[in-house]
């Protein structure tokens, strides 16, 4: 059960981004540079917990994400079309903040590492 519900997530997350990245879903507020992080499907198969991510501000997140959900039910329509499953799992998506913050530590650490080599230059 849990290698079908990984599978169904992966296949969630395939076609759900295909969809962001060629532009299907018209609403103004789901840009090309969204992501999806992961997916969490339910046992039963009701639900599916769709993560989102941007390395663009927070507020462009937050947008994204309420654009994804008002085009919930074209995404699932899409999704039941292509996956051909019995029951397609209702849709409901996420901020995830992970990959920013990850993008940011790397960024400090980088001028930890920078400010560290120019103090090892002086006597």
């Amino acid at each position: 059960m849990e290698y079908r519900l990984e599978r169904l997530g992966t296949l969630i997350q395939e076609i759900t981004g295909k969809l962001i990245v060629e532009g299907k879903i018209k609403d103004p507020r789901v840009h090309p540079f969204l992501s999806i992080t992961r997916v969490e499907a339910s046992k039963d198969l009701t639900w599916a917990d769709v993560y989102v991510s941007t390395f663009r501000s927070g507020a462009n997140l937050d947008r994204g994400v309420a654009g994804l959900q008002s085009a919930a039910g074209f995404i699932q329509a899409r999704l039941a079309r292509e996956m051909r499953i019995r029951q397609t799992p209702k849709l409901r998506f996420h901020a995830d903040a992970g990959f920013k913050e990850a993008l940011d530590l790397i960024k400090k650490i980088d001028e930890i590492a920078g400010e560290n080599a120019a103090g090892a230059d002086e006597p």
